[in-house]
């Protein structure tokens, strides 16, 4: 009876082990990369999520995905179960410039170096690195183009991103320090769809009823540009122009399709290359070789040149 008791509680404390071995997690003597981005039902981060994953392996790493949706409290979960899976780093698309620093800040306590991809944080030094696409510059050239498609005039809707996070606010002075320059430009509403397709569709459907006169829509993102042309298009109204930001490929396949007339690229397959590669250098040198903050440039893709982009990257 004695070696049966001991025999159960043995099992008993190897039992996760043993589930985490079956379950295909790395084995010590294996580093591990841990992702961890907003929804992987958004194209964009869905790219970026396994991008990063491809070139982890490729470099030797195992790899574990998980998504916060953009919930900081779950945020702060994943980053716990990266610290006490002895993750090697961490690589981050975050849930708040605020509500994140903490969490960047208790892994890097922990010994454990964070990479964050497309979004910043309101600290510095903390992260090892914060590699984002210059928001600014991009929504600048949407801005420059919507303003060339509408003929610098016209009435138009601004629908604009999560209001917590920074790259909302980022794009709409972009946009704004642009069309504000127009006085034939006026803006006739404004809403955030929480980067959102379906609360866009919602968003235009209800404004549109009291205000069928637009020439335009300027969106925050590609998925709330799509929404906003099939609200359009169900209300008969294709002819307004839908310029959009992110350079996804339902985006840049409407544009070939003569659904929205642009948008712009965010090269987020490039930055988490990158990410996953300075990650590698500071685990095997000790340093990125790079700043913290860097800044990359998004690029303009219209009809005349959609053909050469590929899933968030150029072919």
């Amino acid at each position: 009876m004695k070696r049966r008791v001991t025999l159960i509680a043995v099992l008993a404390v190897a039992a996760p082990w043993l589930a985490g071995c079956g379950s295909g997690q790395a084995p010590a003597s294996r580093k591990t990369i841990a992702i961890i981005t907003p929804s992987n039902d958004n194209p964009f981060f869905k790219a970026e999520a396994e991008t990063a994953a491809a070139r982890a392996r490729e470099l030797g790493y195992d790899v574990s995905m998980n998504s916060h949706d953009d919930d900081a409290h779950k945020q702060d979960q994943l980053i716990d179960v990266a610290i006490a899976n002895r993750a090697a780093a961490i690589i981050l698309d975050n849930a708040g410039a605020d509500a994140s620093v903490a969490a960047v800040r208790k892994a890097k306590e922990a010994g454990i170096p964070t990479f964050l991809i497309d979004r910043e944080i309101n600290a510095n030094g903390i992260a090892a690195a914060q590699i984002v696409s210059n928001n600014y510059q991009g929504a600048t050239i949407g801005a420059q183009e919507f303003v060339r498609l509408m003929g610098e005039k016209g009435n138009y809707i601004e629908l604009v991103g999560r209001e917590s996070d920074t790259n909302a606010a980022i794009r709409t002075r972009g946009y704004h320090d642009i069309l504000d320059k127009y006085d034939g430009l006026k803006q006739v509403g404004r809403q955030s769809a929480n980067w959102s397709q379906s609360e866009a569709y919602q968003k235009i459907e209800t404004m549109i009823q009291g205000n069928r006169n637009i020439q335009g829509v300027i969106a925050g993102n590609d998925t709330m540009a799509l929404g906003a042309a099939a609200a359009l298009k169900n209300a008969g109204l294709e002819k307004v122009i839908v310029v959009g930001l992110d350079g996804s490929p339902d985006a840049i396949a409407s544009v070939k399709a003569g659904g929205m007339k642009a948008t712009v690229l965010q090269p987020a397959a490039k930055i988490a290359r990158m990410a996953v590669d300075q990650a590698h250098k500071f685990l095997t040198t000790g340093s990125t070789g790079a700043t913290e903050k860097q800044s990359i440039e998004c690029e303009l893709v219209t009809p005349a040149n959609a053909d050469q982009y590929g899933v968030f990257d150029r072919k």
